[in-house]
């Protein structure tokens, strides 16, 4: 029978890969604090009370671990220290991050050890996430984090920026890279500029020097978007919003970061400038569209989907240098007075971290797994 040591494995994610582990051997978890190791059986998981960082508590919990089979594997909540089978359908969820690096591979530079990193897509097609202590990415997925970046802001980056960027860089008429003036003259529309993508492209757009408009659905939520920077802010519940641009911009706006296409489309299509683009990076209110053909073929207009996880590989790569660039610069911020909410959950409760986005809160969801 195979068997595995599991560090940290008492309580919250180290629990939850301990219980999966056990389905494929009997795993011993190790644990400082011994009300954490009340669940454990005796049988498929063993317990060991102890600090992981006591060679000696880890010689301990190896016997044991041999006593009841062949030891195949070595985890520390996600960072898998040895070669170890994974279960069908194991996964540490979330894709964003930071925190400081531990340890690095073969072919990585020792030096890069304690630096200050932000991670992205840790969890896309690979089970070792962010909602645990630790985390194993590809050295180009941890980012050096400015210095005068905190690790909060630094969890905020990922997806929301880099989704962002591509909305921002995709049309004709728009530049490949962002930074300071590179959008001087442009005018953007963000629809729905209260949600973490929405102030993300705000917030980029701003730092290139870009007009930007954007929709909001309340007062409450026109005040994040005012403290984000939009230029112009309406409110599509009580505004006919092509009026209201069109006041703004005759001409039409060059790019639409648009979070709602489906209830949008009629809208988009009536304020969207020469050679526009429509940048679609959800589908919320609908996963349908129609667009008018003949209104769109006038201004050369473009329509296109946006997922992150997908784009070029180089589009991803100035992506990532732009945002940090822009993080240096002092550009990005977050919490309310930035217009983004920022909700803390312990690890313990990261389901209820989940249940908070899918329950649509206003603002990010961060998992806090250590004090730094």
């Amino acid at each position: 029978m195979d068997a595995y040591v599991v560090t940290g494995g008492g309580r919250g994610i180290g629990r939850a890969i301990a219980e999966r582990l056990a389905a494929a051997g009997t795993v011993v978890a190790v644990e400082l604090d011994p009300a954490g190791l009340d669940w454990v059986d005796g049988s498929r998981v063993r317990g060991v009370v102890g600090d992981a960082g006591d060679e000696a508590v880890l010689a301990g919990a190896a016997d044991l671990a041999e006593s009841a089979g062949r030891l195949v594997g070595w985890v520390n909540n996600a960072a898998v220290f040895r070669d170890v089978p994974i279960p069908a359908g194991f996964q540490i969820p979330n894709q964003d991050g930071s925190g400081v690096v531990d340890a690095v591979g073969n072919g990585v530079d020792p030096a890069v050890r304690g630096e200050r990193v932000w991670l992205w897509e840790a969890a896309y097609q690979r089970p070792w996430g962010t909602a645990a202590e630790y985390s194993v990415v590809p050295q180009r997925k941890a980012v050096l984090l400015p210095a005068n970046a905190s690790f909060q802001l630094g969890a905020c980056l990922g997806v929301p920026f880099l989704t962002a960027h591509r909305c921002l860089t995709l049309g004709e008429s728009m530049p490949d890279r962002l930074d300071q003036g590179a959008l001087t003259g442009k005018t953007v529309l963000v629809q729905g500029g209260a949600g973490a993508v929405g102030n993300a492209a705000i917030q980029l757009a701003k730092w290139a020097d870009a007009r930007v408009v954007t929709t909001v659905s309340s007062p409450e939520k026109a005040q994040l978007a005012a403290a984000a920077g939009a230029d112009d802010i309406i409110n599509y519940r009580t505004q006919d919003v092509p009026v209201e641009v069109r006041k703004i911009v005759p001409h039409g706006v060059d790019t639409i970061v648009e979070v709602s296409v489906a209830r949008n489309a009629e809208v988009d299509a009536q304020v969207i400038g020469m050679h526009g683009a429509v940048a679609i990076y959800a589908d919320d209110g609908g996963t349908t569209v129609t667009i008018p053909i003949r209104p769109m073929m006038g201004p050369n207009a473009r329509w296109q989907f946006v997922l992150v996880y997908t784009e070029p590989n180089d589009a991803k790569g100035a992506a990532i240098e732009d945002i940090n660039a822009a993080v240096a610069d002092g550009a990005v911020r977050i919490g309310a007075e930035a217009g983004l909410p920022v909700h803390h959950f312990p690890l313990a409760d990261a389901a209820k971290a989940h249940a908070a986005v899918e329950q649509g809160i206003t603002g990010k969801v961060l998992i806090d797994v250590a004090d730094l």
